[in-house]
């Protein structure tokens, strides 16, 4: 079927109330669906479920979408995603229908985590896979100028990973060790920062309970789920 999108604003059809002067109040129809909830980012450890919803009004019908493509056979209000593995890290959304006019969703990442124990310091490293973008910026010299980046954020209202001090940890590092010439950013949530290549260190004490960290890509964006290295650092 033809399918009409509506991305700014909601079409009415409204009766002429010249026409029902001396009878009923005309009745307003919504031509397109009312998104009142949107699907939101999600971090859960590798082998979990995920589960994206979206709730709305005036709605006949759904699509999710993964990194813009239909899924096959998920047309409801919510996605399950089982056993959530590296393959399911991207982005997610969902086409609401009101016949064959549609309202699409934003987009919802959902990245995947794992803990392994470093044999050297006892400490254990996290693993999280998060799917890159193209972007092209600059900004100074560090991250400078890239063509794609990568953010490990839990969310849009939320802030990330702890510096693990309970274990005596001295060391809080983010690395890329898959390339050699990405350059790493963290922000923390009081607002310290810092960028280098391929690994950069928080400084100890931290200064931010929670921090979040972006790799930049100087050339060739991955098109896959991107993993960092956290050391001294857990969800």
């Amino acid at each position: 079927m033809q399918k009409t999108p509506a991305f700014v604003f909601l079409g009415l059809a409204i009766m002429s109330s010249n026409a029902f002067a001396d009878g009923p109040v005309p009745i307003i129809q919504l031509k397109y669906p009312l998104i009142l909830v949107q699907p939101e980012d999600q971090y859960i450890p590798m082998g979990s479920s995920a589960t994206f919803s979206v709730t709305a009004e005036n709605a006949s019908g759904y699509q999710w979408l993964k990194n813009g493509n239909p899924m096959d056979s998920q047309t409801n209000g919510s996605l399950l995603i089982p056993q959530a593995g590296i393959d399911d890290v991207s982005y997610y959304s969902c086409d609401v229908f009101k016949d064959t006019a549609f309202v699409p969703t934003r987009s919802a990442s959902l990245m995947v985590y794992t803990n392994s124990i470093d044999p050297q310091t006892g400490v254990d490293p996290i693993i999280v896979y998060a799917l890159p973008v193209n972007g092209n910026g600059g900004q100074g010299t560090c991250p400078g100028h890239y063509v794609g980046y990568v953010d490990y954020s839990p969310g849009t209202n939320a802030w990330g990973w702890v510096p693990d001090t309970t274990n005596g940890n001295t060391i809080f590092t983010a690395t890329d060790t898959n390339r050699t010439n990405t350059k790493i950013q963290y922000l923390g949530e009081y607002g310290d920062n810092g960028c280098n290549q391929m690994t950069v260190t928080v400084p100890n004490p931290p200064t931010s309970p929670q921090y979040v960290f972006t790799i930049y890509f100087t050339n060739n964006v991955p098109t896959n789920a991107y993993p960092i290295t956290l050391d001294g650092f857990y969800p």
